[in-house]
């Protein structure tokens, strides 16, 4: 029976949060990549307000002894099967009805064949949605763990950072919704396995798995430098990414903005085309990528236990992850571009 309430745990938030995306209110803006009509397609971004709905519902389910606020890390397995299989239905409901997009089966359902599909009269972005689940669980999730092991442990300043950082992490991502409408993953890829299975279950599940695996260990001890260590490389992450990120948002929606009043928009041009290359832009290509690496390694220091293997997953998953969409993501530009993305990268 425990098992069973686990594995129904899910696709109860799932529903939780999808009302509440429904009927909060909400903001209305134009994004980066064309609908089916030709013009730009328009969302509803309320991710904040859910997230801190579903955090506020979560304590007060506590407070009122409906459902412990350790609940996801007693019934942890039982949850992630639950996400897994929901991952798995999802992906299958949407890439089965869809036409073929002329690849094997295969290659369809991982990396899916509708790019932008949008439910209930476009009130909800499949993408968008994804990400706000994905969010709003790993949320609970680390609340969830860290309640567990500070009611075993007692307050440890290193799980205070892991967790606050995350929560930086995630609140940041919430606060700068609307660029993320101009990332990779949001024009370029498709609504399959890959990104369908990956919100629903390897997102607010595998993010934890520092804070999972570590739950019940004993023998914390991070030395100073090391918690100001993990800090100074999350945050010098934060800055790579979130000032690549932002300064490519403003390039794109205001061509002529000086961004932070510093990093002047100096280009490389066709005449017809630009592409920045100046400020964070002009140190990679890839640079928001690297922070993001640096970031899951300054989660992982803050946990202390740098000689345990499994919290170290996270920012190897990084590293997998990003170092072959970098290749990819060349190979789309310089195909796109042609000469230019070759001047661009010299």
């Amino acid at each position: 029976m425990s098992l069973l309430a686990g594995f129904l745990t899910p696709w109860i938030l799932c529903l939780a949060i999808l009302i509440l995306h429904l009927v909060l209110p909400a903001r209305h803006v134009e994004g980066y990549v064309d609908g089916p009509d030709g013009k730009k397609l328009r969302y509803r971004l309320n991710g904040m307000l859910v997230f801190l709905v579903c955090i506020a519902g979560w304590f007060a389910l506590d407070h009122f002894e409906i459902l412990r606020a350790t609940w996801l890390y007693e019934e942890r397995v039982g949850s992630a099967l639950g996400a897994i299989v929901m991952g798995l239905v999802f992906s299958f409901a949407l890439v089965l009805p869809a036409p073929s997009s002329g690849k094997s089966f295969a290659a369809d359902f991982f990396l899916g064949r509708l790019k932008n599909p949008q439910f209930f009269s476009n009130r909800v972005d499949a993408k968008m949605f994804l990400y706000l689940f994905g969010a709003a669980v790993l949320g609970l999730n680390l609340l969830s763990f860290a309640m567990h092991r500070y009611q075993r442990f007692g307050f440890e300043p290193g799980i205070a950072l892991h967790v606050g950082m995350f929560f930086w992490f995630l609140l940041d991502y919430l606060t700068f919704e609307r660029v993320h409408l101009y990332t990779y993953d949001i024009f370029a890829e498709n609504v399959g396995f890959k990104l369908g299975w990956g919100c629903l279950a390897f997102y607010p599940y595998f993010y934890a798995v520092g804070l999972w695996s570590v739950a019940d260990l004993e023998g914390y001890s991070a030395p100073t430098w090391q918690l100001a260590l993990a800090a100074i490389t999350f945050f010098a992450g934060w800055c790579c990414a979130r000032g690549a990120n932002m300064q490519k948002f403003y390039f794109k929606t205001d061509p002529d903005h000086v961004f932070l009043g510093v990093f002047k928009p100096e280009v490389v041009t066709d005449g017809q085309r630009s592409l920045l290359c100046s400020g964070f832009w002009g140190v990679s290509r890839h640079v928001n990528y690297l922070g993001e690496i640096l970031m899951a390694t300054g989660l992982t220091l803050a946990l202390g236990f740098i000689t345990e293997p499994w919290p170290w997953l996270y920012p190897l998953y990084y590293v997998a992850l990003l170092v072959p969409r970098q290749f990819d993501d060349d190979k789309r530009c310089a195909e796109k571009y042609g000469p230019l993305w070759d001047e661009y990268v010299k």
